[in-house]
C-alpha cells in the first residue's frame, strides 16, 4: 500500500478553514468578519476482506457519517490487503508521516505500540473516556482493564464487550459425520483422535498456514499449552525471556504435530489460503474468532459449527480491537475521531445485546454455538500476538515453522531460533 501525500495532504492542519469573509453593514458598521467552517474530514484506512470482499466496519462508517453530516465525515480509504500487510504498512507510514488520523490493529504490534506511546505519536484518551459516564457505562470492566496501561493511561479506544473478541474452532459438521464423529472433542486426547479418524476417512483435518504470524496453528498450539498450570502462566508472560523450557517445547511439538494433519499447500501461505481450504471442503477445521461469522458463505451456514478449544478454552485479548488517534492532527479531527470511537463502543454494545436477545432459531448454527460457549464461562487464554516480540512473530515464525513442519528442524532447534529472535529484538530496541 502506498499512501500518496496529496490524498489528505499531511492531514495535520485544522479542518476548520475560513471559507469567506463578508462585510456586514455599510454606513455605521466598521465591517464585521464572519467565519464559516466546512465539514471536518477524518482520514481513516480500513481493510476490504480479501477472502469475501466485505468492507470491514462499513456499517460504523455509514452511521457515523450520517449522524455527523455537515460536522465530521470519516474519509475512508478502503484497501485490499491482509491484516498483516496493513500492520507492516503502519510502520512505513509512521516513518514517512503519512498515517491517517485513526489507526487500527496497533496492539497487535506490541513493540511498535509502545514506541508510539514513547514518541508521543498517539493520543492519551483517559480524559475523554473516564469522564464520559455514558461511554463508561458501555464498557465491560475487563475490556477497559485490557486497554489500560499500568499507570491508568489509555491509548486504545475500547470496544464494549469481550463477547466478540474470542477465538475458537470452526468445524464442518458434514465432514465430521462422514468420519462418524458426532461432536467436537472435549479433551486434547480426543482432539488428536478426531484428527486421526478424519484422516483415515480421507478427510484433511486442519486448515493451517505458516505466513504472517502463523495465526491458525498458533491458536491451536497456545490453547493447548494452557492445559497445564505452568503453560497457562507462560501465556500470561509479556515478552518471554526464553522459549527453551517445557512450555516452549510443548508449543513446538504441538505445532509439528498439527502440520501432520493439514493441507499440502499450508507452507509459505497466509490465512486466506486456509480460509479457502476450509470453505471449499478441503479441510474439516479452522480456528478463528467470532468475526468470521460474517465471512461464512451462505451455502455453508448450515454445516459450519463453532466450539471452544478442547478443555473449554478460548483465545481472547480485547485490547487488540482497540483503535488509536494519531497526535499530529488538528483538535477538530481528533475530536471527531473520539466521537467515532464512542459510536463504535455503542454499536459493539448494541450488537451484543441484540445477538444475546435474539431467538436462537433465527441464528446460524455457529452463532448459536458461540453464544452457548461464551455463556459457559470458558478459560480465556491471552493472544500470543500481544505477548511476544515482533521479530519472532513477523520474521522468525515464517522462516522456521515450515522447517519444523517438515521435520527438517527439531522442537529444540525451533525454540533456540525463537530465543535468537529475542536477542535480535533486544539489540534493536
Amino acid at each position: 500500500m502506498h499512501v500518496k501525500n496529496n490524498r489528505w495532504g499531511k492531514g495535520l492542519l485544522s479542518a476548520g478553514v475560513l471559507l469567506s469573509m463578508t462585510l456586514s453593514g455599510c454606513s455605521q458598521n466598521t465591517g464585521q468578519i464572519e467565519a464559516q467552517t466546512q465539514e471536518v474530514s477524518i482520514p481513516v484506512i480500513l481493510i476490504v476482506d480479501s477472502s469475501t470482499g466485505i468492507k470491514n466496519e462499513e456499517a460504523l462508517i455509514e452511521r457515523f457519517n450520517e449522524m455527523y453530516d455537515g460536522k465530521w465525515q470519516a474519509d475512508v480509504q478502503w484497501i485490499m490487503e491482509t491484516e498483516e500487510e496493513y500492520r507492516q504498512n503502519l510502520k512505513r507510514q509512521n516513518v514517512t508521516d503519512t498515517l491517517p488520523a485513526i489507526i487500527t490493529d496497533l496492539r497487535m504490534l506490541p513493540a511498535f505500540y509502545y514506541m508510539m506511546i514513547q514518541d508521543g505519536r498517539i493520543e492519551e484518551l483517559s480524559d475523554e473516556i473516564l469522564k464520559d459516564e455514558e461511554w463508561m457505562d458501555m464498557i465491560e470492566p475487563a475490556v477497559l482493564e485490557a486497554c489500560s496501561e499500568d499507570d491508568g493511561s489509555i491509548y486504545l479506544s475500547p470496544i464494549s464487550t469481550a463477547a466478540f473478541s474470542c477465538s475458537g474452532v470452526f468445524w464442518n459438521e458434514e465432514l465430521f459425520a462422514q468420519a462418524g464423529i458426532e461432536e467436537f472433542p472435549d479433551t486434547w486426547e480426543e482432539f488428536w483422535d478426531c484428527c486421526q479418524r478424519l484422516e483415515e476417512c480421507g478427510i484433511t483435518p486442519l486448515a493451517l498456514h505458516t505466513e504472517g504470524t502463523a495465526w491458525a496453528p498458533m491458536l491451536f498450539a497456545t490453547a493447548e499449552v494452557a492445559s497445564t498450570e505452568e503453560g497457562a502462566e507462560f501465556m500470561e508472560q509479556f515478552y518471554p525471556e526464553t522459549y527453551q523450557n517445557d512450555s516452549g517445547l510443548r508449543i513446538a511439538r504441538t505445532l509439528q504435530r498439527l502440520f501432520s494433519y493439514t493441507t499440502e499447500d499450508a507452507l509459505y501461505t497466509d490465512f486466506d489460503v486456509s480460509y479457502e481450504n476450509f470453505f471449499s471442503g478441503k479441510a474439516a477445521m479452522i480456528p478463528n474468532g467470532y468475526w468470521m461469522m460474517d465471512q461464512i458463505p451462505e451455502e455453508w451456514q448450515d454445516k459450519v459449527r463453532f466450539s471452544a478449544f478442547p478443555e473449554n478454552k478460548l483465545i481472547s485479548s480485547p485490547e487488540t480491537f482497540g483503535w488509536a488517534i494519531i497526535s499530529g492532527y488538528s483538535e477538530e479531527v481528533k475530536e471527531g475521531a473520539a466521537a467515532l470511537f464512542k459510536l463504535r463502543t455503542q454499536m459493539n454494545m448494541e450488537e451484543k445485546e441484540a445477538l444475546f436477545a435474539q431467538d436462537p432459531k433465527t441464528m446460524i448454527p455457529a452463532q448459536r454455538d458461540y453464544i452457548q460457549v461464551y455463556k459457559n464461562g470458558p478459560q480465556l487464554v491471552p493472544n500470543y500476538q500481544v505477548k511476544w516480540n515482533s521479530i519472532l512473530q513477523e520474521e522468525t515464525l515464517g522462516e522456521i515453522l515450515p522447517e519444523l513442519a517438515q521435520g527438517k528442524m527439531t522442537p529444540e532447534e525451533f525454540t533456540q531460533k525463537e530465543d535468537e529472535s529475542i536477542r535480535k529484538f533486544l539489540e534493536e530496541q
